[in-house]
């Protein structure tokens, strides 16, 4: 009884980072899209092409999904509040730049830097929950990480896009990344320390004691789970980027709708996902809180998440001016689900000391998501003249993902990594 008063002390005294983590994801995916409005304006001011524009575009993914596979080790081995504190200064500072310079060259530089310094948000983030957060608490508060880059792409298009039109899109990305540098003060008074008995940083968790080392990036890869974890993670990322890339476009081109209309149909695609994934992390923890089996309870979200997503896929395939809209919804609750776990399940499989790693890893074959995918819809729609096959084929990206989650990773409990373990890095 004594045991269960501390942790609700503790997860009361965490409350404030964790309310700083969804506000720097938030603040992560506005400065992330801040480029795509400025667009229309940066092509005639400076007379860039449409390939400029792309190159700009996937600048970002080159550092960020590069780094991926390296931040782990930086959230494992140093100080997480200071790596992630540094990350944060580095984003805002490039976006503040941004607002500065002239030149494809400049821009293209501090797009790179840009996605440098958000390269460090989720192994960061996730070394801290699962360093302080028992896992009947952890389906809430990455559920609701999750739906911070839904408000994050929604408060950026409407915001940005309101700000740029009274501003200029110079001084909204000034405005922006100088605002959003008041969020390191609070971080520096908020910042978390291990709440959970037993944890020390970089040595054995509750469920593990002994000597421990943190495990190499070599042991991670050689666990089932990881690849089961990282494949469900990709396909979820798939579903995502399909869905920010071409909505929009399938929206005014193929269903008619003004700028406006597309908006706020997009708008509350948004909504529904991020309000799903957040139901879906409540209910995940009460239930384990009821005595529920975290594997049992976790799998049979992902899988009925990814199941709705697919289903919704498939019937949007199909629908009409009359129906396309709820299959979009219907999308939207499946997707929000799927990803409210996508995070969970590495910060509980490689315990404290190997978080980072592990989620570095995972996000960084996840995101090549991103290079493959939008490029895959538009080849098929220049061939096709329609949706259905991306869409099609999206739905099974999303069968796929659920398959993965339910049957490729283990018992979702902390690998037992090797005693004395060195660290090849």
């Amino acid at each position: 009884m004594m045991e269960s008063a501390k942790q609700r002390d503790a997860l009361v005294a965490f409350a404030p980072a964790l309310a700083l983590l969804i506000l720097a994801s938030l603040i992560n995916y506005v400065d992330r899209g801040n480029l795509a409005l400025a667009a229309p304006l940066l092509k005639v001011e400076w007379g860039l092409s449409a390939s400029q524009l792309g190159i700009l575009f996937s600048a970002f993914f080159w550092s960020y999904t590069a780094l991926q596979f390296v931040i782990g080790w930086l959230v494992d081995r140093f100080n997480v509040n200071v790596v992630i504190a540094a990350g944060f200064l580095v984003w805002s500072l490039s976006t503040a730049v941004t607002g500065m310079i002239t030149g494809f060259g400049l821009l293209l530089v501090m797009r790179i830097a840009l996605g440098a310094g958000e390269s460090v948000m989720f192994p960061a983030a996730s070394k801290i929950f699962a360093r302080n957060l028992p896992e009947h608490a952890r389906g809430l508060a990455n559920g609701t990480l999750c739906a911070s880059m839904r408000w994050g792409a929604a408060v950026g298009t409407f915001g940005g896009g309101l700000l740029i039109a009274h501003l200029g899109w110079r001084t909204t990305f000034i405005v922006i990344g100088l605002i959003s540098l008041l969020w390191l003060p609070a971080w520096m008074r908020w910042k978390p320390v291990p709440m959970l008995s037993g944890i020390q940083r970089g040595n054995a968790s509750p469920c593990q004691p002994g000597d421990v080392e943190t495990p190499s990036f070599a042991a991670i890869l050689g666990k089932r789970s990881f690849w089961g974890a990282s494949t469900g993670h990709f396909c979820f990322n798939y579903i995502s980027y399909f869905m920010i890339s071409w909505l929009p476009y399938y929206l005014v081109h193929e269903r008619h709708l003004s700028i406006s209309t597309m908006a706020g149909t997009a708008g509350l695609l948004y909504m529904v996902d991020s309000l799903s994934s957040v139901l879906t992390g409540w209910f995940t923890d009460r239930k384990i809180r009821r005595g529920g089996d975290p594997t049992v309870v976790r799998k049979w979200a992902m899988g009925l998440g990814y199941a709705t997503a697919a289903l919704g896929l498939c019937a949007w395939a199909f629908s009409g001016p009359q129906t396309y809209l709820w299959c979009l919804l219907v999308c939207g609750i499946g997707s929000g689900a799927g990803g409210a776990g996508v995070f969970a399940f590495g910060q509980t499989l490689a315990g404290p000391q190997a978080a980072g790693r592990w989620i570095g890893l995972q996000n960084g074959i996840a995101n090549l998501s991103g290079v493959t995918g939008p490029a895959l819809t538009g080849f098929l729609l220049d061939k096709t003249g329609h949706f259905a096959i991306a869409q099609l084929i999206t739905a099974g990206v999303a069968l796929l993902g659920g398959f993965a989650w339910i049957f490729g990773v283990d018992k979702l409990e902390q690998v037992r990594w090797p005693a004395k373990e060195k660290v090849f890095s």
